[in-house]
């Protein structure tokens, strides 16, 4: 990996330090003049052209050269990567679940280029489907005069309407927030989910009032809602808005207020952190969009994204597990649970999991964590192994006991 990112950064500072563009622009530049100088007094145009090779042809070299060295270093670049990666075939897809589920896949596409705010390139997607069922419509011969046409309706993978107004409204309150600094949309969607976002115990109402606040405070200009000022027109702003706030955040608001008395040295007093956080409007952002999705019943991520994220990190250890059971002439006979743990960053894990540490393999329903008497817990596959239905030891203590006085676990 060491000489992989060797190779990216050598081939990095060729590309900055290259003056391709730079060539390419001057050539553009001599023809400019030289087309202008002849519009002018067209009976220089021998003349011109003549003093015009030189230049162009020193301006062309240089272009070629720049272009060897960068194409010297891409080949080095590729070949470290080659060196890496071997090139090996892929885990078989002979029993792939999805190969026959092409609508499912279609819909998940649908739904990311959505969460992704991509409304264009989801219409455009939607449309080549429904023009692909129509023409399978169409070609099957046992298609009758009466049946109608296929319309958008009759998609699987459309989306409803009203999931794509929500993803609308969401992405143009994001822009809001995001380009225009304007967190009043944000605040006023959250006020009107007030009751659903109490349930779930978040603090996304009282973290965008408190951030409206803040850039009171500061006094940037806006062109929407309140003026902003200074100390006093973040004041008015506390008086109105954070006494509905005062039994939930009372600490949180009476740091705000203590803040004020520091404001000739802010920077320098204890709460120089709430006033100056650059990651603020990112961090709001992000636990908007969090809360707005959970409404909707949908994760924050896409589950698109997550699954090619999950599989990419998991390929390398299917591959290797591939090998060894070609070597050993195995095969994976383990349903809806992969033959090994894959180890995915902790972002990944949506709930708790238990690999046994006998068998190492993760529990399932079918194959349930099962604790003993002494505390020690291995699955039920590995419990009926050892115990054989007699009493038996535990693997990691001195204890013995009977199968019958394990109790499930359940995560």
């Amino acid at each position: 990996m060491d000489l992989v990112q060797k190779e990216h950064d050598r081939l990095q500072k060729r590309l900055k330090a290259s003056q391709g563009i730079n060539n390419v622009q001057s050539t553009i530049d001599l023809l400019q003049q030289a087309r202008d100088a002849i519009a002018e007094d067209p009976n220089q145009a021998a003349v011109i052209l003549a003093k015009l090779q030189n230049p162009v042809k020193s301006s062309f070299d240089s272009i070629n050269d720049s272009l060897k060295e960068t194409h010297s270093g891409l080949n080095k670049y590729t070949k470290s990567l080659d060196k890496l990666f071997k090139d090996r075939p892929l885990p078989s897809t002979e029993h792939d679940a999805l190969s026959e589920q092409e609508h499912l896949i279609d819909r998940a596409i649908a739904m990311h280029l959505l969460r992704e705010g991509q409304f264009s390139v989801a219409a455009t997607f939607l449309s080549e489907i429904l023009d692909k069922k129509t023409k399978e419509q169409t070609s099957d011969s046992s298609l009758r005069s009466t049946d109608r046409p296929a319309t958008m309706f009759d998609i699987d993978e459309v989306p409803s309407d009203e999931i794509r107004k929500q993803f609308g409204q969401m992405y143009y309150i994001l822009h809001q927030l995001k380009e225009e600094k304007n967190l009043l949309p944000a605040i006023e969607w959250s006020r009107e989910n007030r009751e659903a976002l109490e349930a779930r115990g978040s603090n996304l109402e009282f973290d965008l009032c408190r951030l409206q606040f803040v850039w009171l405070y500061h006094g940037e200009s806006h062109e929407h809602g309140n003026t902003p000022g200074n100390v006093r027109a973040a004041m008015q702003y506390a008086r109105t808005e954070f006494q509905g706030f005062a039994p939930r955040y009372l600490r949180e608001v009476q740091q705000l207020m203590g803040a004020m008395a520091f404001c000739p040295n802010l920077r320098d007093s204890p709460y120089a952190g709430i006033f100056n956080n650059p990651s603020a409007w990112d961090d709001v952002a992000q636990s908007f969009t969090r809360e707005f999705c959970s409404l909707l019943g949908l994760s924050a991520d896409s589950p698109l994204y997550i699954a090619a994220t999950a599989g990419a990190i998991a390929l390398p250890t299917l591959l290797k597990l591939q090998t060894i059971m070609k070597a050993k002439r195995t095969e994976w006979t383990s349903e809806n649970e992969l033959p090994v743990e894959i180890p995915l960053p902790p972002s990944y894990l949506f709930h708790s999991i238990f690999v046994c540490p006998v068998s190492k393999e993760q529990a399932t329903d079918q194959n349930s964590p099962m604790m003993m008497p002494c505390g020690h817990v291995i699955a039920e596959e590995s419990l009926r192994r050892l115990s054989k239905g007699n009493r038996f030891k535990c693997p990691y203590c001195p204890n013995e006991s009977h199968p019958k006085d394990a109790r499930k676990v359940f995560l």
